[in-house]
C-alpha cells in the first residue's frame, strides 16, 4: 500500500467503526476501500473481519452502561452468535473463492438495502411487555442465522441483530443495540480466530482497519444517542453502489 491507500484504510476503519456501533454496515466502507486499494475479495474480506474486532469492543464498552442487566440474556444468545460466527466463517473457507465472488455483489446490495430499511425497522421494533427476558427459542435461532451471514460476510448484520431483538425482547431501542453491539462482538471474535488459524490475513490492512475503528467505536458510543444514521446511511449506500459496480466491471 501507498501511504495515500494506507490513510484511505484507516479512515474507513474510523468511519466503519462509528457507524457499526450506531447502526451496524461497517463492512459496507471498509470492504469495498481494500478492494480498491488491490486485495481480493476473500483476503480483503478476511482483513475486515479480523480489523474490525476492537473496534466492535470499542463500541460495546461505550454502551456498557445500557448493558446493565443483561449479562444472562447475553451469555444465553451469544451462543448462538458464538456457533453461527464460526458457521459463517468456515463457509467461506471451505467454499471455492468463485463462490464468494459470485455472492458478494448480492450481499453487498443485501447490505444496502437493509441500510436503506433500517429507519422502517426501528420505527417498527416496539417493547414486547410479555417477552421472554431473553428471548424466545425462535429469537435464538434467528440469532444463530444472524452469525452465520455475519461470519461469512457481515455487512449489516447489526441492522439483522436490532430487528430480531428489538421485536423479540422486551426492551428499549437503546438497550437492544448494546446488546447488538455485543453479539456482533461475539460473531467478529470467534470468526477472526477463525480465519487466524485457517486462513491468510493482510496485517497491515487489518492493523489500520483496527486502529481506526477503536477510534470509531468511541465516537459512535458517544453521538449514538444523539446523531440521526441518515447521513452514515447515504454515505454507506453510495460506497456500496461503487463496490457493486467495481465488481461487476471486473467480472
Amino acid at each position: 500500500m501507498t501511504l495515500l491507500e494506507a490513510l484511505a484504510v484507516f479512515v474507513a476503519g474510523v468511519a466503519a467503526g462509528t457507524i457499526n456501533t450506531i447502526v451496524g454496515s461497517g463492512t459496507l466502507v471498509t470492504f469495498p476501500t481494500l478492494l480498491a486499494v488491490g486485495y481480493p475479495p476473500v483476503l480483503a474480506n478476511v482483513s475486515n473481519t479480523v480489523g474490525l474486532v476492537p473496534g466492535t469492543l470499542s463500541g460495546a464498552v461505550g454502551y456498557r452502561v445500557e448493558l446493565r442487566g443483561q449479562r444472562s440474556r447475553l451469555v444465553r444468545l451469544g451462543v448462538a452468535s458464538m456457533l453461527g460466527g464460526v458457521a459463517g466463517a468456515l463457509l467461506l473457507l471451505q467454499l471455492p473463492a468463485a463462490a464468494f465472488d459470485a455472492v458478494v455483489p448480492v450481499l453487498i446490495g443485501l447490505g444496502c438495502v437493509l441500510v436503506l430499511v433500517q429507519p422502517w425497522i426501528s420505527r417498527r421494533v416496539r417493547p414486547r411487555v410479555h417477552a421472554p427476558a431473553h428471548g424466545s427459542a425462535l429469537v435464538w435461532v434467528l440469532v444463530f442465522l444472524a452469525g452465520v451471514y455475519g461470519g461469512y460476510f457481515g455487512a449489516a448484520q447489526g441492522v439483522l441483530l436490532i430487528a430480531i431483538l428489538g421485536l423479540g425482547l422486551a426492551e428499549s431501542l437503546q438497550r437492544v443495540n448494546a446488546a447488538k453491539n455485543v453479539l456482533a462482538l461475539v460473531v467478529n471474535t470467534v470468526a477472526a480466530v477463525s480465519f487466524i488459524v485457517l486462513s491468510e490475513v493482510a496485517w497491515a490492512a487489518a492493523g489500520l482497519i483496527a486502529a481506526g475503528a477503536v477510534i470509531g467505536g468511541q465516537l459512535g458510543a458517544r453521538i449514538g444517542r444523539r446523531l440521526p444514521a441518515s447521513v452514515f446511511r447515504g454515505v454507506v449506500v453510495a460506497v456500496g453502489a461503487v463496490a457493486i459496480g467495481k465488481l461487476a466491471f471486473f467480472e
